[in-house]
């Protein structure tokens, strides 16, 4: 166990309680008391000039958490020796300052914990809880304490009365506070209709298992070294020592055996009137222990061989070591089930991706189906048109043999003209074969007509795709048209907005050099007035001088003119004329500065507007 670790959770009950305004900082006054109260509590020395150094009273303002860690990381945590102070003095200090802001009870009712089960709840509380601020311990965690809670009652643990704490959404994802489990604790829901002794005796036992690193506890009769008479003890077992006292209040102490990697457990057979024997060997003593049945000897035999196996693997609480498997195991199981997560999202998106192409399958079968339909569409309008050209040369057949039975029946009318007509028939009937290979050939030219009929409808499908495409790329030369030109318009603009800014940059230099000649003048006018001012003042420091001069005895004060007769001048140690002087010559020095600048920028404008590099704004 850390103990540094275990320290913070508790100091940072002890800093939250003293933020009144809950603004995350703490008066530098209560922090030097907290801080001297930890000194005291830990049994380091108080160093208070190192106090007052870091907290020093013309600092400004409170003090944050990470302001103050510094300083208790520094003069406080370092100079910790473990096992040199009582853990639960610095719980007890830290609930006092917590218990007073956080945990208000009704006094009245009689579910409310007493003080004492509160406080090593809120311990076991801190213990169990997650290394991260602000304290929250999870929902297994809580269940996991109330569980070992029942188990020291004797009582089983129904989880179905606090299913409705347990399903909240808040809950499952950050936990609770401590003052939360506190509250839920005195609702009395797990502990409704037992004692509160028994209560408070389960609290204590599960405090000392837990917090106090006890794996346990209880009568045993040990066998003494020099007597050899057997004596019943209270022995309490912990990871690194076995003790045994008096009685169970633990107040007299009559030994200690430290366990390390060369201890071991034996079972020993019964002699001596004793049963259920085992002994405890070290490099030193072998301790020879009986106790009351097979169970407990089976109980005390199996925790000291878990305390050598803690001591050897250099574990100091097994159930520091229990809740970090414990969380590994959350950790694992959140890992799992945000796996199985995204494999059923990656399902879901397999499912959505099959459902998308069945879909596109219907609507290419649903396309298949209408071109199908087309199709035998065409094929109907083919085979209506060839019967239609069938039964017009069947017409022309039945034409052709009409006339070939009149003519014979003409030739039998006529058969007394046979001789004279001879040859006339033998015409005909040439005429006849003609006319039949005549009709022959129709029948094929119209075959042949339809053949070509065929391909020219498929030239004008061909026909037809190209008009498309020259139709599209009609349209896109529209477009590129229309951009260009809009293109060209805004260019235009930006030309005009360009040639009004030439022209607007051209009328502020005509208006600068107008203002520069203004400002030359007056300088110039300026210089005329220092130039008459200086005058002035020298001509005054003449007759100031002539002034000064001491009168001898019978010597008359020089008169200064009628016009200076009643004018008063003062002396040459005068402030306010040696301010006049000073200003004077300082107005002198920033005329000439105006006037060299107002000369260097004219120089050049000049130099710019002769080479054609104004800066158009």
């Amino acid at each position: 166990m850390d103990p540094r670790s275990e320290l913070l959770k508790s100091i940072w009950y002890g800093f939250t309680a003293l933020d009144l305004e809950k603004s995350g900082k703490v008066s530098k006054s209560q922090l030097k008391v907290l801080s001297h109260n930890l000194c005291t509590v830990l049994c380091i020395p108080h160093d208070p000039v190192a106090l007052e150094e870091h907290f020093r009273d013309d600092d400004d303002g409170p003090v944050s958490s990470q302001g103050y860690m510094p300083y208790l990381n520094k003069y406080i945590l370092d100079k910790v020796v473990e096992g040199s102070f009582i853990k639960e003095n610095v719980d007890e200090l830290c609930w006092t300052l917590t218990a007073k802001k956080n945990y208000q009870t009704d006094k009245n009712s009689c579910t409310v914990l007493p003080e004492k089960d509160a406080f090593r709840l809120w311990c076991l509380f801190n213990f169990l809880s997650e290394d991260k601020y602000p304290l929250v311990m999870v929902s297994d965690e809580v269940e996991y304490l109330l569980k070992k809670i029942c188990m020291a009652m004797s009582i089983e643990f129904n989880c179905a009365e606090l299913e409705d704490f347990f399903s909240q959404d808040s809950v499952q994802q950050t936990g609770i506070n401590v003052w939360v489990f506190l509250e839920m604790m005195n609702l009395g829901k797990i502990t409704r209709g037992i004692d509160k002794s028994v209560i408070s005796m389960a609290i204590e036992e599960v405090y000392r298992e837990i917090v106090g690193d006890v794996l346990k506890e209880g009568y045993l009769w040990k066998k003494g070294q020099l007597r050899r008479n057997w004596k019943e003890r209270w022995f309490t077992l912990r990871p690194s020592n076995l003790s045994y006292f008096t009685g169970e209040d633990r107040r007299e102490c009559q030994g200690n055996i430290v366990l390390d990697g060369n201890c071991c457990v034996e079972v020993l057979p019964d002699r001596d009137g004793k049963r259920c024997m085992f002994c405890l060997k070290t490099l030193s003593k072998t301790y020879e222990m009986s106790a009351s049945d097979t169970k407990q000897r089976q109980e005390w035999t199996t925790a000291i061989q878990t305390a050598i196996r803690l001591h050897v693997e250099g574990k100091g609480s097994l159930h520091q070591d229990l809740k970090l498997k414990r969380r590994d195991q959350r950790e694992q199981r959140e890992k799992r089930q945000q796996a199985k997560e995204e494999e059923l999202q990656r399902l879901r998106a397999l499912q959505e991706e099959r459902e998308r192409k069945l879909a596109e399958l219907e609507l290419l079968k649903e396309a298949q189906k209408q071109a199908q339909a087309l199709l035998e569409q065409d094929e109907e309008k083919r085979r209506q048109q060839h019967e239609q050209l069938q039964r017009a040369l069947e017409v022309q057949l039945r034409e052709a043999e009409e006339a070939r039975v009149s003519m014979q029946a003409e030739m039998a009318l006529k058969e007394e003209e046979a001789q004279r007509q001879k040859k006339r028939i033998q015409e005909l009937e040439e005429m006849q074969k003609r006319l039949e290979e005549a009709l022959q050939q129709e029948i094929k030219a119209r075959m042949d007509e339809e053949a070509f009929r065929l391909a020219q409808t498929g030239l004008l499908a061909d026909e037809e795709e190209k008009m498309k495409a020259l139709m599209s790329l009609q349209e896109e030369q529209e477009e590129y048209i229309l951009k260009t030109q809009r293109e060209k318009q805004e260019l235009k603009q930006e030309m005009e907005a360009k040639s009004q800014a030439l022209e607007d940059a051209q009328r502020q230099l005509e208006e600068v050099r107008a203002n520069r000649h203004r400002v030359d003048q007056d300088v110039v006018a300026a210089q005329r007035k220092l130039r008459q001012a200086s005058t002035n003042v020298k001509h005054w420091n003449v007759q100031m001088n002539r002034l000064m001069r001491p009168i001898a005895p019978g010597e008359k004060r020089p008169s200064l003119g009628n016009s200076f007769l009643s004018f008063q001048l003062p002396s040459q140690r005068d402030p306010g004329l040696c301010l006049r002087r000073k200003s004077g010559s300082e107005d002198e020095e920033s005329k000439e500065n105006v006037q060299q600048r107002a000369s260097c920028e004219s120089e050049k404008r000049h130099s710019h507007a002769s080479n054609g590099d104004m800066d158009i704004p």
